[in-house]
């Protein structure tokens, strides 16, 4: 990969966090004024028109997208992140952006974590050890032991564990599957879920709130478009760090647009987040470029992977 390709795919994941953080904004909203599950629903039909759009123009058309030997598990990761985006846009209407976030931003950890029993891959003591420094972030910002714990608090936890399994069983589905697959079944399964579900929920909307639903329809498309783009030009390593930037964009906008704070222990404990994943990302990636040597009895045996 050339630094020119890293360096365009850097940039391509930045501007995908701040795309995806003004939809969060947008989000947050129209979900403080109407019902969760009609504005995720339209979002999704925004989607799942956008992902049948982009099947269509692929070599093999819908036909080929669609192909799977794999259906049950292409639904469940569809209805996993159908259940994770309502769950956190419920977050952001309880706790905010900033606070949602923050809470939001361990799901790396959570990945690192359950990849042993979903993937079967061995996680050493380094990455167990940033494991348990970002679950004290968490912690530290939902204070489980000052006056009265608010249940809300554990609503982003519900929605960063959701996103979690999606990732992992995204990564199992991909060893029999293409990226275009997933990323087909991931849309309509989702609209169609929606749909059987928001269809009940539906409510008039005024004429302004059509013009920021179609914003947010139309930075959903951006955010994924920029996404994939960004891992086609540079290796998902290089890019990955940078999604942390989601966290200080949609904080910006919840202070700016929605008067919100950040509490001295939700900074400390993003923090701690932050730094956990970026340790856990960093370890993920020089497991995988370990060079690998050959056994034999003048040589040391392979570190264990996943150290």
């Amino acid at each position: 990969m050339t630094e020119q390709n890293t360096r365009l795919g850097i940039l391509l994941m930045i501007a995908t966090t701040f795309v995806f953080a003004v939809q969060d904004g947008i989000s947050r909203h129209l979900a403080g004024e109407y019902n969760v599950l009609m504005v995720v629903m339209i979002r999704y039909w925004f989607f799942g028109a956008f992902v049948i759009a982009i099947a269509g123009r692929q070599a093999g058309g819908i036909r080929k997208a669609a192909a799977t030997v794999q259906l049950p598990l292409q639904i469940t990761r569809g209805v996993l992140l159908a259940l994770e985006i309502c769950v956190m846009v419920l977050a952001f209407t309880l706790l905010g952006l900033v606070e949602s976030h923050a809470v939001f931003t361990c799901y790396p950890l959570l990945v690192a974590a359950l990849s042993g029993p979903v993937l079967g891959e061995k996680v050493g003591w380094r990455r167990w050890s940033a494991i348990a420094v970002g679950f004290v972030g968490v912690l530290i910002i939902l204070e489980p032991g000052f006056g009265v714990f608010a249940p809300a608090a554990v609503v982003p936890l519900i929605a960063a564990l959701l996103f979690a399994l999606y990732g992992l069983l995204t990564r199992y589905a991909a060893r029999r599957d293409i990226a275009a697959t997933s990323f087909f079944w991931t849309g309509v399964t989702g609209a169609v879920v929606m749909t059987a579900i928001g269809i009940w929920f539906w409510e008039p909307m005024a004429r302004p709130d059509w013009i920021w639903m179609g914003t947010l329809c139309i930075t959903g498309a951006l955010g994924h478009y920029l996404l994939i783009r960004a891992y086609e030009v540079a290796e998902a390593a290089s890019v990955q760090p940078f999604a942390f930037l989601q966290l200080p964009f949609a904080a910006f906008i919840g202070i700016l647009v929605f008067g919100e704070t950040v509490r001295l222990n939700v900074a400390i404990g993003a923090g701690m987040i932050v730094a956990a994943g970026l340790f856990t990302l960093w370890r993920e990636r020089v497991k995988r470029q370990r060079p690998r040597t050959r056994r034999n009895p003048t040589t040391a045996p392979e570190e264990t992977p996943g150290s």
